[in-house]
């Protein structure tokens, strides 16, 4: 009866689907509490549910649910609600995926750290992309594995214990025996589901749910809904959703187009889970040509969030890994830091890899590409005497996809440089998450491993996300170009009309040069007796800024986190979205805004121009 009654409401769901519930990616900041997240958004969808109201404007003003795509949407959470209530399970309980293999890493990962066995049970056979090898030998988790035929016959032991089983529906209800901790549903063609069983595994759910939202993502929007579909039997017409060899060959092509590189081109399910393949094939390559050295990621402390701490999350899995910090903006020169750690590095014979984004993120800024080369390119010693290993640059170029790096003659063409970029911004257009990667003609090996690594995790992109890149990527450095076109004239505006306001965008040189990104981000000027009080009125300015743009322009200027946007404009402070996990002393209690081509820039400019007036009363 309560199945029923479940099944009947998100049938109703369904039909009054807000829309953007498909086809966003990012969450609104304005209707968003990170530390609530889920539950804010189950609280209120539930109490629909026993109104069994599903009128689509009530569903709509509902409170954001997570952030991306990586960590859950509104569809992932009401899939996981829904399949929660009729197993009478808590709703954390039950976790959404993209990748097949991703929920049972997540497992094997927090066991490695508490030191605990596991045992992986299936029926019939592994999935495909599950190398229990690699597994063991690259990322040191510590399993077995075992074939049973009955699940009744299985019996409770001390280890943690997953079952995984491949189905071709989802059913509503289950029989979860005691003797299973953690139930792995893997569907074709959708992801997979992790079902925590007992009370004493609801300590995973945080790990589980990291995992999703740092290695990889949840299942997407459109198969959240395909499964909900599912899970109601509503009927729907099935479609081939199998990735086509002509779009993703389509899509390699247009990543060497935009790159400037004739190399292998990959695409993953999103940015993050694309640079986890990177780290994780990096290790690998270092383990076997380089064995028993120690590896060192080299990252700038005050980067994306999900950079910082996806890497410090590696390093802690691993005890010949380790992160080395890379101080890259404001008084700090990316080139002399990069240049002092290598010099530190080569003398230990450590395996430099250096994470670092150009233009940097929040502050816009650029190196000196000469000098930068002419460091990565020196040749060091060990203490020894013996010749340093050299590094290998991981390039972020989520700001700036269009400027040629890897190219034959191109500034980064000797240097083993892996470039990658976040789809969820300009390539997709904010469409979809998925980003992809590319290497000169030095990494050839290395993309090989990346490769392994982004099956082994199932974190390839999906069909959809295939088919949305195939069809967004040919107009992208067109859209960058617009995009940046707008951005300029606004920073020039802010300059006029605030000129104490520090403005943080490239100059026209590196404009000329190609660096042409459509975000910026503004030091507001503030007052106060002591750098506490001016530091509390600036912030209070920023989001006084930030308030006067959403509430003014609300069709246009969004209150988010976004990038490379097909129009409108986005606001964010990044110390508190982008750089969540940063440490505290590492955040910029800046403004960030991010332009697209398609925006009202005019009327832009007349609210900042009332903005600059309110500061005078």
């Amino acid at each position: 009866m309560k199945t029923n009654k479940i099944q009947d409401y998100i049938k109703n769901v369904i039909i009054n689907l807000p829309t953007d519930w498909l086809n966003l990616t990012t969450h609104r900041l304005d209707i968003y509490n990170e530390s609530l997240a889920k539950t804010a958004f189950l609280d209120g969808f539930e109490k629909l549910y026993l109104e069994n109201n599903a009128e689509q404007n009530e569903l709509s003003a509902l409170p954001t649910a997570y952030d991306y795509i990586r960590l859950g949407h509104p569809l992932s959470s009401i899939l996981e609600w829904s399949i929660a209530k009729m197993n009478d399970l808590n709703p954390e309980a039950v976790i959404s995926f993209s990748s097949k293999t991703a929920p049972i890493l997540a497992v094997l990962r927090k066991n490695l750290l508490d030191n605990k066995a596991t045992r992986i049970l299936y029926f019939d056979k592994l999935p495909e992309c599950f190398d229990e090898e690699v597994i063991k030998r690259v990322y040191g988790y510590k399993f077995k594995t075992q074939k049973i035929e009955n699940i009744q016959a299985v019996e409770s032991v001390e280890e943690t214990t997953i079952l995984i089983d491949t189905k071709e529906d989802i059913s509503a209800e289950r029989n979860l025996y005691t003797s299973i901790d953690f139930f792995v549903e893997i569907y074709n063609g959708l992801g997979s589901i992790i079902l925590t069983n007992g009370l004493d595994n609801n300590k995973y759910i945080n790990e589980i749910q990291h995992v999703r939202r740092r290695e990889t993502i949840s299942m997407t929007p459109q198969n959240s809904y395909r499964a909900l579909q599912e899970l109601t039997s509503t009927s729907y017409e099935k479609e081939d959703k199998n990735t086509t060899k002509k779009e993703k060959e389509t899509v390699q092509s247009l990543i060497q187009q935009i790159s400037g590189s004739e190399t292998k081109a990959l695409a993953a399910s999103s940015g993050l889970s694309m640079q986890y393949a990177i780290m994780m094939g990096l290790i690998e390559d270092a383990l076997e040509n380089h064995p028993n050295k120690e590896i060192k990621f080299i990252v700038p402390p005050n980067c994306y969030g999900g950079t910082n701490d996806q890497a410090r999350r590696v390093a802690a899995c691993l005890d010949n890994v380790e992160i080395v910090d890379l101080p890259v903006d404001g008084d700090n020169d990316m080139v002399q830091s990069i240049n002092k750690v290598l010099n530190t590095l080569g003398e230990i014979d450590a395996i430099p890899y250096i994470i670092a984004e150009i233009p940097t993120n929040p502050r816009v800024e650029v190196p000196n590409l000469d000098d930068l080369k002419a460091v990565l390119t020196a040749k060091r010693t060990t203490k020894s005497g013996e010749q340093a290993i050299d590094p290998v640059f991981i390039l972020d170029q989520t700001f700036c996809p269009n400027v040629h790096f890897l190219g034959e003659g191109e500034i980064l063409s000797e240097v083993r440089t892996i470039s990658y970029a976040s789809g969820s911004k300009f390539p997709s257009g904010g469409k979809c998450t998925a980003g992809y990667c590319i290497g000169n003609t030095k990494t050839n090996r290395l993309i090989d491993k990346v490769e392994k690594h982004l099956l082994i995790c199932d974190n390839e992109a999906t069909a959809l996300q295939y088919e949305i890149l195939a069809e967004q990527m040919p107009s992208m450095n067109q859209r960058i170009e617009s995009a940046y076109k707008n951005t300029k004239a606004f920073v020039e505006f802010i300059k006029n009309e605030l000129p104490p306001a520090k403005v943080n965008f490239v100059s026209d040189e590196l404009a000329k040069d190609g660096f042409t990104p459509s975000v910026f981000s503004l030091d507001l000027p503030t007052f106060g007796d002591t750098p506490e009080e001016r530091e509390e009125n600036k912030r209070k300015l920023n989001l006084k800024l930030i308030n006067m743009m959403i509430t003014e322009i609300p069709e246009e200027s969004k209150y988010c986190v976004s990038y490379g946007q097909l129009k409108g404009c986005y606001w964010t402070i990044p110390a508190t979205s982008t750089q969540g996990t940063t440490k505290e002393g590492d955040k910029d209690y800046i403004v960030r805004a991010s332009l697209s081509g398609q925006m009202d820039l005019d009327r832009h400019k007349a609210v900042f121009k009332a903005f600059v007036n309110s500061l005078d009363q």
